[in-house]
């Protein structure tokens, strides 16, 4: 059998002994089957498709779903005629956690916005600069905070999201922030999140808001129908991008089961209204979702049966597996330091689920993934994002010689000067306050990353010419969006984010309807290379959509999820 092929075989049935010895075994590269011989992923942080193209207007003869279109809002960001269509309405009280609650009345304006999450002021406090009467639907944020000051920060965590989304009616998102609230050890008492309102801002590109994310919506291709992979937050969504899997807790390399502070309770307190039982940073991370009695498991199990198509392997949940379904810090420390892992100690134990690294490895493909602050070597600065740099949990990279692949995001812009020794695949995670997440970064910052990074490869023509760019966000945030859902397994998809592919093969000014989500950014990567998909559970077996021509926004052959092939045109180049 030939070195590559059985290398492949090996990594994605996970034997680590084979996989081992063929990462240690010399390959001969393979090429890339279209034009692009290097690919940028730059991945910002919460926002979904509505908050930032919610008002975006593409060029003649292209469809978009969004805001206006919809008849929501108006090209000025007033409500438009269909405005009701997203009104936010309340949930009645119940006993135990659904992802689908009893419709209660609907709000009769938004509640006041907070500084919840914003860098330098008490959450609790009323964010002055909204005014008290906003009507209840979505509402322009820029005509009250520029895209370059920060806004208070939505709840954005796993059993919260699938009630935002509600089974496909979006209108559960006010409630959800003003409800569900978190665990406070110190009080002894869900504690208020204050990120009700919020959660309907969105920013107007038709009024001169982010013109450079405009542009590129202009010149290249849009996706409007790209999903976040995981409800939720941050470290479940970069693990989607890394693995097109979900990580789950460990001892010894073993399933196992973690302390029981860290394992989700979505159940409501006695005398809440959703206010969960186990929830909040470092606890309700995990749930073994193959066990319908575990707290909130049995719910979102009979949701999954009541579609109209087979979940993706049947929830996609392993036995004895408690999956990580919110924020955790990586295992191993940006040096290597293997991190304590305890009820006290928050860290995600050391990973062995098969990774996009370990897979370009093994095809003999060069790649980096660049992180902001990440200073290789040293302790991370406190703007390093532990959760956007995924595969320092798994514990093939981070003892091998593939650790040296993972890069502070100053070696970027030095690496984008040589395009002879630039890699084949590269993801580009911010430091936290580039990353455009609400409260402690602004969208502004992270618009001029981006300009930063695609300027910087279009100086280098011979970088240029043979490279994409796919810019998206690792998950809505909570932010409002008024798309379409498919649910693949228990843990999502989520939201819609945005998905700009930029290259001289994008397809100009299109703005694509195919389904994606992140396992999309891995599909791309095995068709374009040649490569096998990563394991049998990853998202990336998945087959590609096919359109309905009466909605092209729902595949036929659901669950299913596309490849980004057709954001681009490998006829001719601009």
């Amino acid at each position: 059998m030939p070195i590559k092929p059985f290398c492949q075989f090996a990594t994605q049935r996970a034997w680590l002994v084979l996989a081992c010895l063929c990462q240690a075994t010399p390959v001969f590269a393979v090429t890339a089957t279209t034009p692009i011989e290097h690919l940028i992923v730059v991945v910002g942080e919460n926002r979904s498709f509505d908050n930032l193209f919610g008002v975006y207007q593409p060029a003649a003869g292209q469809q978009i779903s969004n805001l206006l279109s919809r008849g929501i809002v108006t090209l000025d960001g007033s409500p438009g005629p269909n405005f009701a269509a997203a009104a936010q309405r309340r949930a009645l009280g119940f006993d135990r956690y659904s992802p689908t609650p009893p419709a209660g009345e609907a709000y009769k304006q938004l509640p006041r916005l907070h500084y919840s999450g914003v860098t330098g002021k008490k959450s609790a406090a009323i964010d002055p600069r909204f005014p008290a009467d906003l009507p209840n639907g979505p509402f322009q944020i820029s005509r009250y905070a520029k895209p370059d000051t920060a806004t208070g920060d939505p709840v954005h965590r796993f059993f919260q999201m699938w009630q935002q989304v509600n089974g496909g009616l979006n209108d559960l998102f006010v409630w959800t922030g003003e409800t569900a609230g978190s665990w406070s050890d110190k009080q002894r008492k869900v504690r208020a999140t204050n990120q009700g309102g919020v959660a309907m801002g969105f920013y107007n590109l038709s009024a001169g808001d982010l013109p450079y994310f405009r542009s590129l919506a202009d010149n290249y291709a849009l996706a409007d129908n790209y999903h976040q992979s995981v409800m939720g937050g941050t470290t479940a969504n970069y693990f989607a991008l890394a693995s097109a899997d979900t990580a789950y807790y460990t001892e010894g390399g073993q399933a196992a089961v973690p302390p029981l502070r860290q394992i989700g309770n979505p159940d409501p307190q006695a005398g809440t209204n959703n206010g969960f039982s186990n929830d909040g940073e470092g606890r309700g991370v995990y749930v073994q979702c193959a066990d319908p009695a575990q707290p909130g498991v049995a719910a979102i199990r009979q949701l999954l049966k009541r579609l109209p198509y087979p979940a993706f392997n049947d929830g996609n949940c392993a036995p004895g597996s408690y999956y990580l379904v919110n924020n955790l810090d990586p295992g191993f420390s940006p040096s290597g330091e293997l991190l304590p892992v305890s009820a006290d100690d928050f860290h995600l134990p050391p990973q062995s689920l098969p990774n996009i690294g370990e897979s370009l490895s093994a095809a003999g493909l060069s790649w980096h993934w660049y992180s902001g602050g990440r200073k290789l070597g040293i302790d991370a600065s406190r703007d390093y994002c532990a959760t956007c740099d995924p595969l320092t949990s798994f514990t093939s990279i981070m003892t091998g010689k593939d650790r040296t692949r993972l890069l502070d995001i100053g070696r970027f812009f030095t690496d984008a000067q040589d395009a002879a020794s630039f890699p084949a695949v590269a993801f580009i995670a911010p430091n936290d306050g580039g990353s455009g997440h609400a409260g402690y970064s602004t969208i502004a910052q992270f618009e001029k990353l981006v300009q930063d990074i695609v300027e910087r490869v279009q100086s280098n023509p011979d970088l240029w010419k043979s490279t994409a760019i796919l810019v998206t966000f690792d998950e809505g945030g909570g932010y409002f969006d008024s798309g379409y859902v498919q649910a693949i397994d228990f843990f999502g998809d989520g939201t819609r984010v945005p998905m700009l592919a930029i290259s001289p093969y994008a397809r100009h000014g299109r703005v694509d309807h195919n389904y994606y989500d992140h396992a999309s950014v891995i599909k791309f990567i095995n068709r374009n290379w040649g490569l096998a998909p990563l394991s049998q559970r990853s998202r990336d077996n998945l087959p590609n959509p096919v359109a309905d021509p009466r909605n092209p926004y729902v595949p036929l052959n659901r669950p299913a999820v596309g490849d980004l092939m057709n954001l681009f045109d490998f006829s001719k180049k601009r």
